[in-house]
């Protein structure tokens, strides 16, 4: 028996000492492990650095929240309303010193006006002989600017006299005119405006017009006040105020329901806008309409 239990603590010294070196060796292949961890560990910083964005990117990426920013919501308030010859399809405003000057279209209708704004009385008016199908208008010092729609022509005018000065040629359709107090700023119909020089119409460059990151289509009468461009968007109730810098639209402005229902039997879109800089106010119409507005954008 003593013999025995001797063989028997001879096994188990011998299994506990293989224990304990399997036990050892695992512990030793753990430490290599947790020592290769920590060295991995402590060299991520070398690593994170490739994966920071670069200067660039980030500026590429401020620069696309901004264009994909949402626009100022405002609507227009009605501060009072003028007779407006429903003969008249208007396609260009311009107010200063009290005075109303109105492009019209439609060939063989097309003319340029001057309206007294009270009554809406046309005080003189030069016929625009077809085929031209007058567009926008602008006022650059003493001289007025009139678009044609696809005659690819600017006709100028003696804002005194309304005699016609010069014309200059261009590519493409007229939309919408304004002059920003340096150079002229035109539309054509898509999602981009054409900024021109007053001296010869020349292009100087060119802004696409973008919505939360999407192109604005359509952009038609234009109104240039305090470095912002005002434009209506063709077949919809809406005005939009564009950052002529970036392009983007800082704000959209409703104006629904101007007209009454029986007042809007016979009209067409809303076109038309001026503005007023005595008291800030803009007057807005629109093609055939019975009425000018003038009114606030609020929120």
């Amino acid at each position: 028996d003593d013999t025995q239990m001797n063989a028997d603590d001879t096994q188990i010294a011998a299994d506990k000492t293989q224990m304990e070196v399997s036990l050892r060796s695992r512990l030793l292949a753990g430490s290599l492990l947790c020592s290769t961890c920590l060295s991995a560990v402590f060299s991520m910083p070398s690593s994170a650095a490739s994966l920071r964005p670069s200067a660039a990117h980030l500026r590429a990426s401020a620069a696309h929240l901004r264009a994909s920013a949402a626009p100022e919501r405002l609507r227009v308030e009605v501060v009072r309303s003028y007779p407006h010859d429903r003969g008249a399809f208007t396609q260009g405003l311009v107010f200063e010193q009290g005075a109303l000057y109105e492009s019209t279209g439609l060939v063989g209708r097309s003319s340029l006006r001057q309206v007294e704004l009270s009554s809406g009385r046309v005080i003189r008016k030069t016929d625009v002989p077809p085929p031209v199908f007058a567009e926008g208008l602008a006022l650059v010092g003493d001289r007025l600017f009139q678009l044609s729609w696809k005659n690819n022509r600017v006709f100028t005018y003696s804002r005194r006299t309304f005699a016609r000065e010069a014309e200059y040629a261009y590519e493409g359709e007229g939309w919408g005119l304004c002059y920003n107090g340096k150079d002229l700023v035109m539309s054509n119909g898509s999602s981009e405006l054409t900024v021109r020089r007053a001296s010869d119409f020349g292009v100087v460059r060119t802004i696409r017009v973008t919505m939360e990151g999407a192109p604005v289509e359509h952009l038609n009468e234009l109104e240039c006040v305090d470095g912002v461009v005002y434009a209506n968007v063709w077949t919809k109730d809406l005005i939009v105020r564009v950052n002529p810098a970036t392009g983007q639209v800082t704000a959209r402005i409703e104006a629904p329901n101007l007209l009454s229902p029986l007042e809007r039997q016979g009209v067409d879109v809303l076109n038309g806008i001026a503005y007023d800089s005595s008291d800030k106010t803009f007057l807005i119409t629109g093609k055939l309409w019975p009425k000018i507005f003038r009114v606030r954008f609020v929120k």
